[in-house]
């Protein structure tokens, strides 16, 4: 019933997790899609080998988009090869630990600028090109975003930026029917989250706490994305759906 024939995507942090799940769905259904990535290079090339057996196109591209000139070339990369741009998925980010009143300034300016700048960067370069036919934009946020957390509040500060900024963008560009919506995972069964994971009590613990009893898998964000960028959607603006088992309830 999705159908994402003829549409192009393109998707920050698509080399792990959910990012390169959000890849591999947007192509199964039926979309050409660009990949951004910082590290992975052969965790890339899974995803793009993936999308290739889908019959669709893909293009790579490697560098920081918390950097304004980088973020533009991705999107001028895209363009380029495609012609267009159809959906923004603004998926990039870190997870790291920091406790204030001993916090390292270099850690909450890294987790900003790759959490929040890569997502104003992106949309800033992707937009005028939006403007022509309209599209989705799809920032991946966090529960963290919603209620704060311990230990990592730079983190869940980008990631409240990320829902402040969705539902101002909503407003500011719906007269171009560019739509704009968020995706909120609470714990997610991805690399990211390995080293909590790692321990199975831990694991446990957090698993206990979800209504669902079950962690999401980056599918099941993935799924949320596609939602999004469906014509299903079509009415939807300025919007977060949580996927997070019921952990968080707004």
């Amino acid at each position: 019933m999705i159908s994402l024939k003829g549409k192009i995507s393109i998707i920050t942090g698509g080399s792990r997790g959910i990012g390169a799940a959000t890849a591999v769905l947007l192509a199964k259904a039926g979309s050409d899609v660009a990949i951004n990535y910082i590290e992975n290079g052969a965790k890339a090339e899974n995803v793009v080998n993936c999308i290739k057996k889908l019959g669709r196109r893909v293009v790579t591209h490697r560098g920081d988009v918390g950097n304004a000139g980088v973020a533009k070339e991705f999107i001028e990369k895209t363009v380029s090869e495609f012609g267009r741009i159809d959906n923004v998925v603004n998926n990039a980010g870190i997870w790291t630990y920091l406790a204030m009143g001993s916090a390292d300034e270099d850690n909450w300016g890294e987790t900003i600028q790759t959490n929040l700048t890569s997502v104003f960067n992106v949309t800033n370069a992707a937009v005028p090109y939006l403007k022509k036919e309209g599209g989705r934009i799809v920032n991946v946020a966090s529960t963290a975003g919603q209620r704060g957390e311990a230990f990592h509040s730079h983190y869940a500060a980008s990631k409240g930026g990320i829902l402040a900024l969705t539902k101002s963008l909503a407003v500011e560009l719906a007269p171009y029917k560019i739509l704009v919506n968020a995706v909120a995972p609470g714990w997610v069964d991805t690399e990211m989250n390995s080293q909590v994971f790692i321990d199975q009590k831990s694991r446990d613990i957090i698993t206990q706490a979800i209504p669902l009893r079950k962690i999401a898998t980056a599918e099941d964000v993935a799924g949320s994305v596609l939602f999004l960028v469906s014509d299903l959607a079509n009415h939807i603006t300025g919007a977060t759906i949580n996927v997070n088992g019921g952990s968080v309830l707004n």
